[in-house]
C-alpha cells in the first residue's frame, strides 16, 4: 500500500516511517511549521527522510498555529516538567491539532494518489490528548470516507494506537530505526532536557521496552522521580 507518514520527526513518527518503510511502500512523509516553540524536530524528520530515501514535505501552517493559543508548545508558556499524567500537563494540548494536520495530508495523499496516511498516535496519548484516541481515528476516517468519495480513497493508519510506547520503541528497534536520531524534548535545548513530560516518556519506554536509550538527558534520572508512582500516565486510561 502506497502510504504517506505524517512525521514530526520523533521517536514515535520515525519509527513508524521505518515500520512503512519495511512493510508498506512509503512514498513520503509530510510534516507540518504550525509555530511550534522550536522547529529541531522538523530537522530531524528531514533526516530520517533523507535515509529512507524519500520525499519530504513541510507543510507551513504558521498562520493557523497563531490562532490556536494557549498551549505551551506555541505560546511563551513554560513548559511544565513531570509525567504525562499528571494535571499541568494539559497546558501542552494544542487545540484539534491532528484533525488540522490529518486534513491536510489526507489532501496531499489524495492528489498524489497515494492509499494511506499513517499517524504515530499511541496508547499513552490518549490521557491528554483527545486527537490521539481511538474514537477519533474512527471518526476522521468516517469523515474522510465523505470528504474523497468519487475521488480518492485514502485509508488512516494508525498501527500504536491501542499500544504503548514501550511497544513504539520495540517496534522500533526491530525495524532499525536510529533513536538517536529523533527529537522528542518540547524545550528544544542543545540536549533533551529529561524533565518534560515527552522526555520522561521517551525514557520510560526504553526502560520498559529493554532497549538501550542512547539519547543524551540534561537531566537522565529524573525519570524515576517522575513515575515513580508506577508510571499511572504511561497506562492511560481512555478518557
Amino acid at each position: 500500500m502506497k502510504t504517506l507518514v505524517v512525521c514530526s520527526g520523533g521517536l514515535d513518527s520515525v519509527s513508524l516511517a521505518y515500520k512503512i518503510a519495511v512493510e508498506q511502500d512509503l512514498v513520503g512523509l509530510i510534516s507540518f511549521d504550525y509555530g511550534q516553540r522550536h522547529s529541531k524536530e522538523l530537522a530531524y524528520a528531514a533526516r530520517a527522510a533523507e535515509c529512507l530515501d524519500v520525499p519530504h514535505q513541510i507543510i507551513d501552517i504558521t498562520a493557523i498555529g497563531a490562532h490556536l493559543s494557549g498551549s505551551a508548545l506555541t505560546d511563551d508558556i513554560d513548559v511544565p516538567d513531570g509525567h504525562y499524567a499528571e494535571e499541568t500537563m494539559k497546558v501542552t494540548v494544542v487545540p484539534n491539532r491532528n484533525a488540522i494536520m490529518l486534513s491536510i495530508a489526507f489532501g496531499v495523499a489524495a492528489a498524489g494518489q497515494a492509499e494511506a496516511v499513517a499517524v504515530a498516535v499511541h496508547g499513552g496519548d490518549h490521557f491528554l490528548y483527545p486527537d490521539c484516541r481511538p474514537g477519533f481515528i474512527d471518526s476522521f476516517q468516517a469523515m474522510q470516507d465523505q470528504a474523497l468519495d468519487g475521488y480518492a480513497q485514502v485509508k488512516l493508519q494508525a498501527p500504536f494506537v491501542a499500544g504503548s510506547k514501550a511497544d513504539i520503541v520495540t517496534e522500533g528497534a526491530r525495524h532499525g530505526t536510529p533513536f538517536a536520531e529523533t527529537w522528542s524534548c518540547y524545550k528544544g535545548g542543545a540536549l533533551h532536557c529529561g524533565r518534560c513530560g515527552t522526555c520522561v516518556e521517551r525514557r520510560e519506554a526504553f526502560h520498559l521496552a529493554g532497549v538501550e536509550d542512547p539519547t543524551q538527558y540534561e537531566d537522565a534520572d529524573f525519570w524515576k522521580t517522575a513515575t515513580a508512582d508506577g508510571g499511572k500516565g504511561f497506562r492511560a486510561e481512555e478518557v
